[in-house]
């Protein structure tokens, strides 16, 4: 797939794909989904993509995305990685592939010229390309660039780690050698980041995950993290999925941001929704619709 670039008033934004593909059963990825809930919405879900045509999973798209502005390249989340022990999910597990490296090399824009990293939360495929194997020691994989933690967020995934390093391995390759080459930027999850880009509290699926809204009214766009999985939780926004830490506050935030966006101009950029990823929110009964753009 090649790279896919759109425009926000005078930002750029490109997608940066890792993998595409059909991963979890619905009902196991979403443990509160009734069968009948999702026979539904099957129809729709199939059709638009959401779901595999051949083996009913949710299919899921592992990307980052680069914001370039007139001052900054910002690289928002970093998916698996190469060479990476992941054991518990065999799709992840040791990939050695250059889709990343080739699609990101298709923005234009080089490893060394990344000024900011902007992880919206800390699990395995979101800070994966944070770091590379050289020479048998995992180091910053963009040099020159800052990395953006929400505070609670890396306080809370660094004490997981430190008590157990076989419960977050993630954090050992992928986020401690950040923080060892002091490149760490450690704000709250509401941080002004310039006139143009602020971070939006999203807390829920972790406990202090952050989204980014980008641009300016009539001109602006939400990349949403793991704020949302899937246009399923738009329709039903209490719907938590399996790695939620707190699928009541993910609800709770997905109804806030939405309420907030619904009928709105704001592009909303997702990370997991397959292609296009992006869209706008409206109104859906109790709920909201994502409409693909």
């Amino acid at each position: 797939m090649a790279t896919t670039t759109f425009n926000v008033g005078d930002t750029t934004i490109h997608r940066v794909v890792e993998q595409e593909a059909p991963f979890f059963k619905p009902l196991e990825f979403f443990p509160t989904l009734t069968p009948e809930v999702l026979a539904e919405n099957r129809d729709w879900m199939t059709e638009g993509g959401y779901l595999d045509r051949q083996n009913g999973q949710v299919v899921l798209c592992i990307q980052s995305y680069l914001i370039r502005t007139r001052h900054h390249n910002i690289l928002i989340d970093s998916c698996v990685g190469n060479h990476k022990p992941r054991p518990t999910r065999p799709f992840w597990d040791m990939l050695d592939t250059d889709r990343f490296e080739k699609n990101l090399a298709g923005t234009g824009v080089s490893v060394d010229q990344i000024d900011y990293v902007m992880c919206t939360h800390l699990h395995v495929d979101h800070v994966g390309w944070n770091t590379k194997l050289e020479n048998g020691r995992w180091v910053p994989t963009f040099p020159k660039a800052k990395y953006v933690f929400a505070d609670r967020e890396l306080a809370h995934w660094t004490e997981t780690e430190k008590r157990d390093p076989s419960a977050a391995p993630w954090i050992t390759d992928s986020v401690l050698p950040i923080i060892a080459a002091r490149r760490e930027e450690v704000v709250t999850s509401s941080h002004q980041f310039s006139d143009i880009i602020k971070l939006i509290p999203t807390p829920g699926h972790t406990i202090d995950h952050y989204s980014v809204q980008l641009g300016k009214p009539g001109a602006d766009a939400v990349i949403t993290g793991d704020m949302i999985h899937s246009p399923l939780q738009a329709r039903y926004p209490e719907l938590g999925m399996r790695a939620d830490h707190d699928s009541p506050t993910a609800g709770v935030s997905r109804r806030k941001l939405f309420g907030d966006l619904c009928d709105t101009s704001t592009l909303v950029c997702t990370a997991h929704f397959p292609s296009p990823s992006s869209g706008r929110i409206t109104r859906w009964d109790d709920g909201f619709r994502f409409v693909p753009v």
